[in-house]
């Protein structure tokens, strides 16, 4: 059965609505932040494997749509880095950020020495460190055909499988060593039972303007969406030129490298002129829907069998990567103040090193419901771990794929 790419999508979208459908039922899914696109993708591929081992026919999914869709995504994040959002975290957005960045290079090194002991290829244990770690499925899922590319064989398994193992690790760590830190160092935040934050501590996205369009309503709606859209397009296009332009100095970069570039560039002219009046919430809603298209339909393609035989591996190095967040705290935690604030922003550093940014939240999220608020923690953790993080890991990951591959 050969679907094309209509049909491709709208399958990948029911897998989508399914993986959602799975995280109601099964509560344990929503409190560990696994992702519904992963949780779909994976029903697929799971119903692929079976289906591969017991005969019948196998689906034919056309993947002509999921790399616009990953660059989309990418192009989205691009354009939530922000000279403006960095100064309202002041220096300790940039210490926070160094600390991920030399931290993510050092997830890389360890990776690459554990898979030498097991006679693995250095990349293997890059591809295992902050490529799937610090980045998460989508970073994973983009890097894996450079890493296919340097001989690592199921590198697309190998990294929807890393990052997954990454997300519960972090979720299920992140809460336990912020504890330990608060009430080891004695920095108990405010007495009273705190519940999150409010919603203006978290939004850290600057108000939109209002849409440059007549009419009512619908019509302005219609047309900041679809300036949106054409926004992005051409971010995305101008990024095919840059990514050109660097590939031809025989560097190896993933495709989105050019787009986020292009993107951040628009982002930085537009917060200075006001010219094009930017929807951030359009973008990031427009990023969200490229990126669980994307992430189900990767993932539907999938071929499982490539992980037989890299379990030990990959748990050795689980293990490892897990001890060095846990150690990276304590630098955190002196860096950052020494304070509640500070303990708070070690949970979300472990959720973010191993996870995903809603990991990190999520660890916050439950810290203050039990010691009380702590408004400087959900602005730095969300800044460095939404925008700033996704670019200083990229460079990183292509330094240390130029030096292995």
């Amino acid at each position: 059965m050969k679907l094309d790419l209509i049909q491709t999508v709208a399958f990948a979208g029911l897998a989508l609505f399914a993986g959602y459908g799975l995280r109601r039922a099964i509560p344990l899914l929503a409190r560990l932040n696994v992702p519904a696109p992963v949780i779909g993708g994976l029903i697929v591929s799971i119903a692929v494997l079976i289906a591969r081992t017991q005969g019948p026919p196998l689906p034919q999914f056309d993947p002509t749509l999921q790399k616009p869709l990953m660059i989309a995504f990418f192009t989205s994040i691009g354009f939530a880095a922000s000279v403006k959002l960095l100064r309202i975290g002041g220096p300790q957005v940039a210490v926070f950020l160094a600390i991920g960045s030399v931290f993510a290079v050092l997830q890389n090194v360890v990776g690459a020495g554990v898979a030498a002991l097991f006679g693995l290829p250095p990349l293997f244990g890059v591809l295992a460190g902050s490529v799937t770690l610090t980045g998460g499925p989508a970073t994973g899922l983009a890097f894996a055909p450079l890493f296919e590319q340097a001989g690592i064989e199921g590198a697309a398994a190998i990294a929807i499988a890393t990052a997954m193992a990454g997300i519960v690790i972090g979720g299920l760590a992140g809460g336990p060593i912020a504890t330990w830190l608060i009430e080891r160092y004695d920095v108990h935040g405010p007495k009273r039972r705190a519940g999150p934050p409010p919603p203006e501590a978290i939004d850290i996205q600057p108000a939109d303007p209002p849409p440059h369009a007549d009419g009512d309503d619908e019509s302005a709606e219609a047309y900041n969406a679809l300036k949106t859209l054409v926004i992005v397009l051409a971010a995305m296009w101008v990024g095919e030129w840059i990514s050109a332009l660097i590939s031809a100095t025989g560097i190896t970069l993933p495709a989105y490298i050019g787009a986020m570039v292009a993107a951040a560039a628009i982002r930085g002219i537009d917060d200075y002129t006001g010219w094009l009046g930017l929807s951030h919430r359009a973008i990031d809603t427009l990023g969200a829907i490229a990126l669980s298209l994307f992430l189900v339909m990767a993932l539907m393609t999938l071929d499982l069998t490539q992980l037989a035989g890299l379990a030990l591996p990959l748990v050795v190095i689980l293990v490892v990567q897990l001890a060095l967040v846990a150690l990276a705290c304590w630098p955190v935690f002196k860096l950052m103040g020494r304070d509640y604030d500070a303990a708070v922003m070690g949970g979300g550093f472990v959720g973010f090193m191993l996870g995903t940014t809603a990991n990190a939240m999520a660890v916050m999220r439950t810290l203050v419901e039990r010691f009380g608020s702590a408004p400087r923690a959900f602005l730095v953790a969300p800044l460095v771990g939404t925008f700033f993080i996704d670019f200083t890991n990229a460079l990183i990951i292509t330094v240390f794929l130029n030096l292995f591959a």
